[in-house]
């Protein structure tokens, strides 16, 4: 980054048509560049319904290759909007092999770089591994115009280990496209406890890692295909916050462009007075490799 960027999170539901969902992404684009942003960050899986509530193989035939329809579209759009875009996309890597991937187009419209999705959920609703393959590129920043992305995806942000390494590798944000929702049969004290772990994990690697996270999620109830379930409402609160922890821009549950701006000099200067990094004692670390200390 220079002096700093201007970040939009485009926020929205992805029930309907694919027309319909594709005209949702488009706009919010296009309301993100009206806005002055130079980066903008799409939701995971933003090309329709969040498929993972069931296991069908029909489910396939949504997955395609990278580069393909999608990042031609999106790099498209990147090039008429000079913005850097983080789309989200169902891989189809090869025949019975599947990603879910995190794309990146530089605002002249090229593909710079993929992310393949590396921790993969499988919880009632969320049937991911069904689905996908977990990831084989590691945790490695991609570079654009706007910094050095460490772009990482919904259930990675769980894990402080991801978030550390991006870091190591010198990212300058971390960026989690997300799906993510409540069960509507809790009850309001348990969404309320989800939600706030979801927010307080991704700040916690915020301030351990002196270093801005942008997180984006999508919003809308959907319905279990398989209606064995009451489906999933997702909650939105898609944010940005500094290397502090620092809320700089948070949405509602409904859909949104959020904009925000992110100061080059912040992560420099908290890591100046939290020298998180100088202090480590990587010496001491080696039992991090193991599944669990018996």
């Amino acid at each position: 980054m220079s002096d700093g960027i201007a970040v939009a999170l485009i926020q929205h539901a992805a029930d309907g048509h694919a027309a319909q969902v594709w005209a949702r992404i488009e706009d919010g684009l296009r309301e993100a560049r009206a806005h002055g942003a130079d980066l903008a960050i799409l939701q995971e899986l933003h090309n329709g319904p969040y498929f993972c509530q069931w296991e069908n193989a029909a489910e396939f035939a949504r997955a395609e290759p990278i580069p393909g329809p999608s990042t031609e579209r999106l790099g498209a759009l990147a090039r008429e909007l000079s913005l850097v875009i983080v789309g989200s996309l169902f891989e189809r890597r090869a025949s019975g092999l599947y990603h879910n991937t995190a794309v990146v187009l530089e605002r002249d419209g090229r593909l710079v770089g993929r992310y393949r999705k590396m921790h993969i959920p499988d919880d009632p609703g969320f049937y991911e591994k069904y689905y996908f393959t977990p990831g084989d590129l590691g945790f490695t920043p991609i570079a654009t115009s706007v910094g050095r992305l460490g772009v990482l995806v919904c259930w990675d942000q769980w894990y402080p280990e991801a978030a550390r390494l991006m870091t190591l590798a010198g990212a300058d944000m971390l960026v989690y496209p997300t799906a993510i929702g409540f069960d509507p049969r809790d009850d309001n004290a348990e969404k309320a406890r989800q939600k706030e772990a979801w927010e307080l994990i991704q700040r916690g690697h915020a301030v351990a890692n002196g270093i801005p996270v942008v997180a984006v999620n999508r919003c809308g109830h959907e319905p279990d295909p398989s209606q064995t379930t009451p489906g999933i409402t997702f909650w939105g609160g898609s944010f940005v916050c500094g290397p502090q922890g620092e809320w700089l821009a948070r949405a509602g549950d409904t859909p949104c462009v959020l904009i925000a701006h992110i100061a080059a000099t912040r992560t420099e200067q908290t890591r100046q007075i939290w020298p998180f990094l100088r202090d480590r004692r990587i010496e001491a670390y080696a039992d991090l490799q193991k599944r669990y200390r018996d």
